[in-house]
């Protein structure tokens, strides 16, 4: 499950990526899903820094490599998303990670 945003956090936009892997890659079937105040009928999506396309819907599954941030009003745009093809990468888990804690990384290609 995804760790619950802080107060401050819940007052911006997240962009949050199913399976919760960084860097995600496209061969993976990536869902980016947008979070944040008002309705997720108002999310627009930018793809590389352009404005790509408003949605009535705050996910969807990735078909090209990129760099993804999502708005919604009264939150403003979320962080950006980068979502490669690369052969091989090396993934952490998305969630925040301290020192001394357990991490499990996977090597694909």
């Amino acid at each position: 499950g995804w760790c619950p945003l802080s107060l401050a956090g819940a007052q911006t936009t997240q962009l949050l990526v199913e399976p919760p892997w960084t860097p995600a890659v496209l061969w993976d079937r990536v869902t980016l899903i947008c979070q944040g105040l008002g309705t997720a009928s108002a999310t627009t999506w930018y793809k590389d820094g352009q404005r790509w396309w408003q949605s009535s819907h705050n996910r969807f599954t990735v078909k090209d490599s990129g760099t993804y941030t999502c708005g919604r009003p009264g939150s403003g745009l979320s962080p950006p998303v980068r979502v490669s093809n690369g052969p091989l990468v090396l993934q952490v888990p998305t969630r925040e990670l301290l020192e001394g804690d357990t991490v499990t990384l996977r090597c694909r290609h």
